[in-house]
């Protein structure tokens, strides 16, 4: 494969999403110039990640779902998962029976359903969902499990590696629909212009396989994990205060309120 970097983008469904209309995994992938390599896919990646014996094992099959041909000499792979990769410190406190936080406000202030950077983006005007309160805990637990079998070593805050093989990291689409800088890059997948049409983020603006929801979120991610690896100054990176093992959302900076 003459690639030097493969940039995966996953959103992820849940467990067993093979029947769901709605939501299921789907898959993007791009290379350094941002040309989509073979098909985007969606499905249920359960299977994949089940038979999987390495990390190796795991992204040569994520390529062929793609229809893209691979061998063995893999280039490194950088990957931006939409799925919550941590549950917050107070939350797991709580569970493991080590003691209560304060006193519960308002929902966006929980410490137990939030962490400190769900906490962040609400002060910086978006909206994430929470692992705990908002049915996305298959998705959520199937993320870190993929995690925890191929890419365990958490080198910095919020990412996750296999030597060189894999980097992986927390993406959010949803905060992408209000970044000027990943419009620009949308403009070579889409059929229908963002300038002219800037509203317009249904999949029937868009050309090259995205036909699905799932997959368009999927080619943000990919978005995502482009600009992690190629302008990493694009996107906002967790302070001191994230509290260890919480995890971080990479989101574009031009995307905060």
């Amino acid at each position: 494969m003459s690639v030097d970097t493969l940039f995966i983008g996953w959103d992820v469904g849940g467990w067993n999403c093979d029947s769901n209309a709605n939501s299921r995994d789907a898959l993007v992938v791009l290379d350094g110039k941002r040309n989509l390599l073979g098909q985007p896919w969606r499905g249920n990646l359960r299977t994949a990640i089940n038979e999987a014996g390495s990390t190796r094992e795991w992204l040569q099959t994520l390529l062929r779902y793609c229809q893209i041909e691979c061998n063995d000499d893999l280039p490194p792979a950088v990957m931006a998962i939409d799925t919550p990769l941590g549950f917050s410190r107070p939350f797991l406190n709580l569970i493991s029976g080590r003691g209560a936080a304060g006193d519960i406000g308002k929902s966006a202030d929980n410490p137990y359903l939030f962490r400190y950077t769900e906490h962040f983006l609400f002060q910086h005007g978006l909206k994430p969902l929470s692992a705990v309160k908002d049915m996305i805990g298959s998705q959520a637990t199937k993320g870190m499990h993929a995690l925890a079998r191929f890419a365990a070593e958490a080198v910095e805050t919020g990412v996750w590696r296999n030597g060189a093989a894999l980097t992986a990291f927390e993406a959010y689409p949803s905060a992408c629909k209000s970044s000027l800088r990943v419009r620009e890059l949308l403009q070579k997948y889409r059929t229908v212009s963002a300038t002219t049409q800037p509203e317009v983020w249904d999949t029937a603006g868009f050309g090259s396989g995205i036909d699905h929801e799932d997959k368009r979120d999927a080619l943000l991610c990919a978005l995502v994990a482009w600009l992690f690896h190629a302008q990493p100054d694009a996107l906002y990176w967790p302070d001191a205060g994230v509290p260890a093992g919480e995890g971080w959302i990479f989101v574009p900076e031009d995307a905060l309120a």
